[in-house]
């Protein structure tokens, strides 16, 4: 018996399984949206809000987010959320800031400042940049299956990847080969791209430029970040019609004569019909849900294998505003050491003080051991009339390192204090999801200890980080994992391991290929999506 049927019943509560499950409530399909277990971004100690993962909007600029805007009618209302991040990107590392302000003009001058020597190189790196990211645009622009499966969605997706400079580039191609090994803005870039991409190492050439351009052609960012993006999609999932179980999960997934028809919600007897499953698991994992029963021959033969050795450590800092310097902006690299090529010792050396300006004279900068990680740092000011700042810390942890997993939150405070010198006095409490210690409470000099069962909608244990992904063999051009269709029949794919080479944006195109795939299942739905266009979005 089942309770209901629904045309997609869509598992996991990221940016590719709430974006498809948006598109296809739109277009008038019955959706109902299983959060199968995967924690909202935000959690509580009484009064103060934590993050249990880092977000940056990185795919605001992408066509593929754009066309989601226009379909879903809701271009000026995206805009009323967002602004902008200035600087976009800042570098901190001892004895040297960089920033990277949306004016190019200003960031010449940042060049020039700190890398006179590289100006040059700088110059045609970006202008290298601006074109293959133009490219990318008109080419992800199109409504195609990226990656594609079948033979006319390769035929149809290769005109459209002809369009992308690099693509067939070697793998181990430099775009960065004119920059000196070691120097901190070569530094800069790559660490830039690892933390965009969902790959462990550093993604092809193409991803390289694509990912990078995304923090520096104009980053928006969201006040409450991921919480505020979810808030958003899901509220357009109940507007047009949706169901949202974000609390619940799935126990299994109901297979019969071979395909999907549906999952079995935790709890319940019977399961809720459905003629497609769409998830954000790998496709393993979602295996292992239907019991290996339905999983296609070729899906056994073919498959690539997914692993991982290396996670996303994150941790949370509460601090009194006063304790931060005032240029410290909302997206941060910590580099923990400049190279000797990178080293200027006629200038001045200048990094973020204390007062709100930048430093006149050189401060000793901590040694940095072995252990001292690359950081990236997100500042985001507490509305008043808090007069305290949520610093979001994010490190790539590998599983097998010189960091252990209990090591990891002191090592990431080490390095903050490092270069934040007044943040240590200023410390109100320290978190992290990951390695279930209890959490640092400072009042004042001393810190004691609050026991885990005190926070709300975490975990009293150690929560798993989110992992950097391995793919053997690798997929279309190198940035692909799986396929979007799953190993089971009616099944598909939208999560991190179907383009982890492009991060956010390889999810959304996910989505944007699923929910092609389900449209030409109905042909009246695929026209009535062709007349759907409002007015205003046109214009």
């Amino acid at each position: 018996m089942i309770h209901k049927h629904y045309d997609v019943i869509v598992l996991g509560r990221s940016i590719g399984a709430l974006t498809a499950a948006a598109l296809l409530a739109r277009r008038d399909f019955t959706v109902m949206v299983v959060g199968h277990g995967e924690r909202p971004p935000t959690y509580r100690l009484d009064q103060h809000v934590l993050r249990r993962r880092a977000f940056t909007m990185l795919a605001e600029p992408s066509p593929a987010w754009r066309r989601f805007l226009v379909e879903l009618a809701q271009s000026q209302t995206w805009k009323r959320r967002i602004a902008p991040a200035v600087p976009m990107l800042q570098v901190v590392a001892p004895r040297r800031r960089l920033d990277v302000p949306p004016d190019m003009l200003l960031f010449g001058r940042e060049i020039d400042r700190e890398f006179p020597e590289l100006r040059r190189v700088v110059d045609e790196l970006y202008t290298e940049l601006a074109y293959v990211n133009g490219a990318a645009d008109d080419a992800f622009s199109h409504d195609a299956v990226w990656p594609p499966g079948t033979f006319w969605e390769r035929r149809e997706t290769a005109r459209y990847a002809a369009m992308l400079p690099y693509a067939r580039a070697e793998p181990d191609a430099d775009l960065l080969v004119e920059f000196p090994r070691g120097h901190l803005f070569r530094s800069m870039v790559t660490q830039s791209v690892l933390f965009a991409t969902d790959l462990s190492a550093l993604p092809p050439p193409f991803a390289v430029a694509r990912l990078h351009g995304a923090w520096t052609r104009g980053l928006m960012m969201l006040p409450r970040g991921e919480e505020e993006l979810e808030e958003f999609l899901v509220e357009r999932i109940l507007a047009h019609g949706g169901r949202c179980l974000l609390d619940e999960r799935a126990a299994s997934v109901h297979v019969r004569r071979g395909t999907a028809a549906g999952v079995v919600i935790d709890g319940d007897d019977h399961p809720h019909g459905g003629s497609f499953v769409i998830t954000d698991m790998d496709g393993e994992t979602l295996a292992s849900l239907s019991g290996g029963e339905g999983i296609h021959k070729r899906a056994l033969r073919e498959w690539p294998r997914i692993t991982s050795s290396v996670g996303r450590f994150v941790v949370s800092l509460i601090v009194r505003r006063e304790g931060l310097p005032e240029p410290l902006g909302p997206e941060a690299l910590l580099l923990p050491f400049p190279s000797a090529s990178a080293a200027r010792p006629s200038a001045a050396p200048r990094a973020p003080d204390g007062a709100g300006g930048r430093s006149s004279a050189p401060r000793q900068a901590r040694p940095a051991g072995p252990a001292r990680p690359v950081v990236h740092l997100q500042r985001c000011d507490l509305p008043p009339p808090s007069t305290d700042t949520l610093l979001v810390a994010e490190i790539l942890l590998p599983d097998r390192g010189p960091l252990s997993l209990l090591e990891a939150r002191q090592a990431v405070l080490d390095a903050l204090t490092a270069e934040l010198p007044f943040l240590e006095r200023h410390l109100v409490l320290v978190d992290s999801v990951h390695d279930g210690l209890p959490v640092w409470v400072y009042d004042g000099p001393s810190r004691r200890l609050v026991e885990r069962a005190l926070l709300k909608g975490a975990a009293p244990g150690a929560e798993p980080m989110v992992r950097q992904l391995e793919v053997d063999p690798p997929g279309y051009l190198g940035l692909a994992g799986e396929p979007i269709r799953g190993p089971i029949e009616r099944t598909l794919l939208v999560g991190r391991s179907v383009l982890p080479g492009l991060g956010q944006e390889g999810q959304l195109l996910a989505a944007w290929g699923a929910a092609r795939l389900v449209t030409r299942t109905d042909r009246r739905k695929e026209r009535m999506r062709r007349d759907m266009w409002s007015k205003v979005e046109i214009g």
